[in-house]
């Protein structure tokens, strides 16, 4: 069963292999991250880790038994209490139930080690599978917007320090 890890410098290798594996699946809902990410990973995974150490960011991966990274659950532009869910899921682990349950251990983080109170989250309209994620972990949705150039909602959750749910779901990932 995949298990909800911090980022950390010796994850890079299966970070980015994710993310390689992975490119044009999420380029289908989400914008790509462009040449430049891929090229430059090992600068921006120091990035990443020095903006976690600063407390800005907070990022998490979702890491399976053999090592491979199968999902990323990130709190981005943590401040006042609050932050910007965002999650991603690889291909041959989706449907399965993993980025419910992701988004859950993190809005647990998000309270009791973080000490959040909000966070909220965007997504597009056609984009359901991410938008039933939001929905079934106690996001509602607050205004339409636009997310590059394409209709869009905004999603916000509060959350209570007392809360504790556990990433407790049996996949069977290949």
């Amino acid at each position: 069963m995949p298990r909800l890890e911090r980022l950390r410098a010796d994850h890079a290798p299966a970070l980015l292999e994710f993310e390689r594996e992975n490119r044009a699946y999420f380029a289908a809902s989400v914008p790509d991250r462009g040449d430049h990410y891929f090229a430059h990973f090992a600068e921006r995974h120091r990035d990443l880790l020095a903006e976690q150490a600063e407390g800005t960011c907070l990022f998490h991966l979702l890491v399976g038994d053999d090592g491979a990274v199968v999902g990323r659950a990130n709190l981005i532009d943590v401040a006042d209490g609050s932050a910007e869910l965002g999650y991603r899921i690889a291909e041959k682990a989706a449907g399965k139930g993993l980025a419910t349950a992701a988004v859950r251990e993190v809005c647990e983080l998000a309270a009791a080690e973080y000490g959040l109170g909000e966070l909220w989250a965007v997504t597009t309209v056609d984009n359901a599978g991410s938008r039933a994620v939001l929905a079934r972990t106690g996001f509602v949705a607050v205004a339409e917007m636009e997310v590059d150039g394409r209709p869009g909602l905004r999603f916000v959750r509060r959350i209570e320090p007392a809360e504790t749910i556990s990433l407790d779901v049996d996949l069977d990932i290949v």
